[in-house]
């Protein structure tokens, strides 16, 4: 052997094991890190002022408490007031933007940065951007069609009348039934009539036959600001035009921002868009005439046919491709760049109305998404489908709007429910929705906003909110480690959904459940995958870096982007058309040319023997010919079961580290799963990451499979790398019941008294406070207090476990199935948590399932001293009270908002309701 090759040999060796040290140590940095992560993953809140009404002792003891609950921000949000001024008692709403308004968004911002928390800010009062501010001719405008019947005879037609604000654009003559596919002849386009002119000439020889005048009237939706605060009131503003959006930025942001001073916030922020109807705005034939070459004016006709042909809607494509275009340059760059300069990050609820594509959200620094339903189209996997395309490593959603309505019903289990589903999707910062401010006046558990969620400290479950945010925090931490690994893009049919617009309905967003449909998400969830949307302009941009590419009943295609597909097969991807291959370009321009190019194109991509490329009829196709291309990322053993009635509960998401993998698995059902996993990164060891206690636990694999046992609604980190396993020995939640036994119940014998109301009652049996009529009404904590005897001879090798009893799956209630909230379908045994001590020491807190905690190092031999502190929701003191009446304020300001689901309320069950047992469980 050489002396070089020997000496090789080694350097390699020692290469190696300084690599293998390296990724070693940085699971250890890892693992330290998770179980106290950094303050920037901590849930944010959105913090409604009403009115505003806001004092500043008040502001500074509800920043206290949020510190004090764990939460590591808010975002201000201005909104309607929900009180009347009354200079006897000095409660006084203060007008939006007014100085002493702008005094108190400096006063907490200051406070803000003494305590460590991140200060955003929506850039408007309630939404969408707009206000007094915005004058008629800036509002959001629409295309206003008038159909006036010219009956056979007719020689002239009365002039529609034109409000401020509005301008006739076009005039069309066309044959009665025209429309409807009952007439073929194009309608006839007019002169405009003179100005002024009350009624218009009809061409002669027009006179014989019945005719239908078609008026084109650039005109405004009159949408108000949604929500807003007082003296922010008035129309929404025109989001397709620059000077509309500039002057908001100038006459509201800028003044915002003096109140900041030389500490900017961390963010600003644009709500959903939810500009209803908005489809045109004046510039808009000039711009199309650039943009698209050639004149809309002669095809308006054309965008509100009832029977659109090819030509109509390659029109209606170009027509939203050009909205699109607008939206992008006039509103969120103008906001960006406004935020950049201002040295703050741009946070956008990029969907919804009018006409943004997934590649908006590249020109916002942190996209934000909304809605938990995760097996269906979704803004959320949207907005971190766009942040993993254009490498945003944080995007955040709006969460537990409308969870559980109606306000403070939800409970920290319904908190757990719904996020978990927000992480399945990518998401990695929570914004909760929301956190009402209170005054000392509004008393017991205070106001709250109309839309439910109410997280604040009057919930008398507040006494586990610190666990429920490390929780949240610990998962969104992980969920920022490492890269994206989701292994399928889903193409969005953008071109055939712009084709599909029609006059007041312009949103992609919208029309995207007609291709990216329940049965496609599920079939590539229940195979085994994560995914991910993609766009043609994002491939444009960043090319398809997954190992699959979904076309979903895609018609029109660009050949550009069919170009780029074809590469990507070239360079070993794979493609899979499912109901039909691309057959159009999109456009009118050259259309009939580059449509024979683009089936050309298909043909020869799709129907290659033993190609990449493969077409499928439908969906029920779909996962087979997934797995027959990819090995699923994540498999279970047998289909694990799922809400009844319901699709597959357990989801799952995937990073990759360098050296190490990280998988989130969650059970987002109502009934427990007991299956085996196997996991597509192969790893030969790995460890449990507990996001409530933030330790690390052993995980065994057996042949690559890991056992996987979840209770309802319980969710697991899996972290799997190639080093030394450093994970504690598996503990009661793993391998579970095996083993158990009985060692005492505990069911019997609690002293119990209520801190609320001084109550004190020996409770032989565990019931509901409910069923007595001094607690029947009650909210708040109640003290249970009980001894445990523990006989010498317990089983020291063994872990004795505080176990509450298991829930009962509840059905989905009756007609709740198109409502936007959710809830968690269990009847838990505590209601609805609880903080344990055990002689004096905390031992824990029960939220959540399963509802048991391991006490073994607290217990001594002989007597000990067992304190369960359990708290219930505020709607059992709602339920006793009469509500506000909202009539005089309404009468005052507008009805501004609705209470949600506030009739009819009735106390619920409340305390300690299942078996109470001390479990003997074998350490495995």
């Amino acid at each position: 052997m050489s002396r070089s090759f020997f000496s090789s040999t080694c350097i390699a060796v020692l290469l190696s094991c300084t690599a293998a040290l390296h990724a070693q140590a940085d699971l250890h940095t890892l693992e330290t890190t998770f179980v106290a992560p950094p303050d920037d993953a901590r849930v944010m809140m959105r913090w409604w002022w009403f009115g505003p009404a806001v004092t500043k002792p008040e502001l500074a003891r509800e920043l206290e408490q949020m510190k004090a609950g764990g939460f590591g921000g808010f975002e201000i949000q201005p909104v309607y007031p929900l009180e009347l001024d009354d200079a006897k008692t000095e409660f006084r709403n203060l007008a939006y933007l007014s100085d002493e308004f702008l005094d108190d968004v400096r006063f907490v911002n200051n406070q803000a940065h003494r305590l460590g928390l991140r200060t955003s800010l929506t850039l408007a009062s309630g939404w969408p951007y707009g206000g007094p501010h915005t004058p008629i001719t800036a509002a959001a405008g629409r295309l206003r069609v008038v159909r006036t019947p010219a009956p056979q005879g007719s020689r002239s037609v009365a002039v529609p009348y034109l409000s401020n604000g509005e301008n006739l654009i076009g005039v069309f003559l066309a044959d009665v039934g025209w429309g409807k596919g009952l007439a073929e002849p194009r309608p006839a386009m007019l002169p405009l009539p003179a100005a002024n002119s009350l009624r218009m000439t009809l061409p002669a020889g027009t006179a014989g036959d019945d005719h239908v005048v078609l008026w084109f009237i650039s005109s405004r939706t009159g949408q108000q600001v949604k929500r807003p605060a007082v003296d922010a009131d008035g129309f929404v503003l025109d989001h397709f035009s620059r000077e509309a959006v500039e002057d908001h930025l100038h006459n509201v942001a800028d003044k915002l921002m003096t109140a900041f001073e030389d500490q900017p916030p961390y963010s600003v922020f644009s709500d959903s868009l939810e500009v209803y109807g908005a489809d045109w705005t004046p510039g808009l034939l000039e711009q199309f005439r650039r943009r698209r070459g050639y004149d809309l004016l002669p095809h308006l006709p054309e965008l509100v046919t009832f029977a659109p042909n090819e030509e109509a809607m390659a029109v209606r494509h170009d027509w939203g491709e050009t909205l699109t275009e607008l939206i992008d340059e006039n509103y969120l760059k103008p906001i960006d760049t406004w935020a950049a300069a201002h040295h703050t990050l741009f946070r956008s609820q990029t969907y919804g109305d009018p006409a943004v594509s997934l590649a908006s959200n590249a020109l916002v620094d942190l996209p934000e998404g909304e809605g938990p339903k995760w097996r269906q189209f979704s803004y959320t996997r949207w907005a971190t489908s766009a942040s993993h395309l254009y490498g945003r490593p944080i995007t955040s959603s709006e969460t537990w709007t409308w969870l559980h309505s109606p306000a403070f019903r939800a409970t920290p289990l319904d908190m757990k429910a719904e996020a978990d589903r927000f992480f399945l999707q990518g998401i990695n910062q929570l914004i909760g929705h929301g956190w009402p401010y209170s005054p000392p006046s509004a008393g017991e558990p205070g106001w709250r906003f109309y839309a439910a969620g109410a997280f604040n400290a009057h919930n008398p479950w507040w006494i586990v909110m610190p666990d429920v945010a490390r929780y949240l925090q610990r998962v969104s931490w992980i969920l920022r480690q490492g890269e994206p690994a989701n292994q399928v893009a889903v193409y969005l049919p953008e071109d055939d959904a712009w084709a599909a617009f029609t006059p007041g309905k312009v949103s992609l967003t919208e029309l995207m459940p007609r291709w990216i449909t329940p049965a496609l998400t599920q079939a590539i969830e229940d195979g085994g995958y994560n995914f991910d949307y993609i766009d043609s302009p994002a491939i444009a941009a960043r090319g398809i870096h997954y190992p699959v590419l979904i076309l979903p009943d895609v018609d029109r295609i660009s050949p550009a982007t069919q170009a780029r597909i074809a590469e990507y097969l070239q360079r070993g991807g794979k493609v899979i058309a499912v109901g039909r291959m691309p057959a159009h370009a999109p456009g009118l321009q050259d259309g009939m040319q580059a449509s024979a190019q683009v089936a050309a194109a298909s043909a020869a991509l799709f129907n290659t023997p033993g190609g990449n490329a493969q077409f499928i009829p439908n969906v029920a196709a779909l996962q087979q010919s997934l797995q027959h291309m990819l090995p699923p990322d994540m498999q279970l053993s047998a289909s694990a079961p799922g809400p009844s009635p319901g699709p597959a509960a357990v989801g799952f998401i995937h990073r990759r580290l360098v050296g190490a993998d990280i998988y989130f698995v969650a059970n987002t059902g109502n009934i427990p799963v007991h299956t085996k996993a196997h996991f597509g990164a192969a790893r030969g060891s790995g460890e449990w990451l507990d996001a409530d206690t933030g330790e690390a636990r052993e995980l065994k694999m057996n042949d690559g499979e890991v056992q996987l046992d979840l209770a309802p609604y319980e969710s697991r980190i899996v972290l799997l790398h190639d080093g030394i396993g450093t994970g504690v020995a598996a503990g009661a939640g793993e391998g579970a019941a095996a083993g158990s036994q009985v060692v005492a119940n505990l069911s019997r014998g609690w002293q119990v008294r209520f801190d609320g109301n001084g109550i004190e009652e020996q409770m032989t049996e565990l019931t509901s406070w409910t069923e007595k009529p001094e607690t029947l009404y009650y909210s708040g904590v109640a003290n249970y207090r009980r001894t445990i005897e523990l006989p010498p001879s317990y089983p020291r090798d063994s872990r004795l476990i505080l176990s509450f009893g298991v829930g009962k799956p509840l059905p989905e209630p009756a007609g709740t199935a198109d409502h936007p909230g959710m809830r968690a379908l269990l009847d838990p045994p505590v209601r609805d948590a609880a903080v344990i001590y055990v002689n004096g020491k905390r031992a824990g807190s029960l939220w959540h399932t399963p509802y048991e905690l391991d006490i073994t190092s607290l217990l001594k031999p002989g007597n000990n001293a067992l304190e369960v502190r359990v708290a219930n929701t505020a709607i059992n003191r709602l339920s006793g009270e009469v509500l506000p009446n909202y009539q005089l304020l309404w009468a005052r300001y507008g009805r501004r908002f609705d209470p949600q689901d506030m009739e009819n309320l009735l106390p619920l069950p409340s305390g300690l309701l299942g078996e109470v047992e001390l479990i003997s469980r074998s350490a495995q």
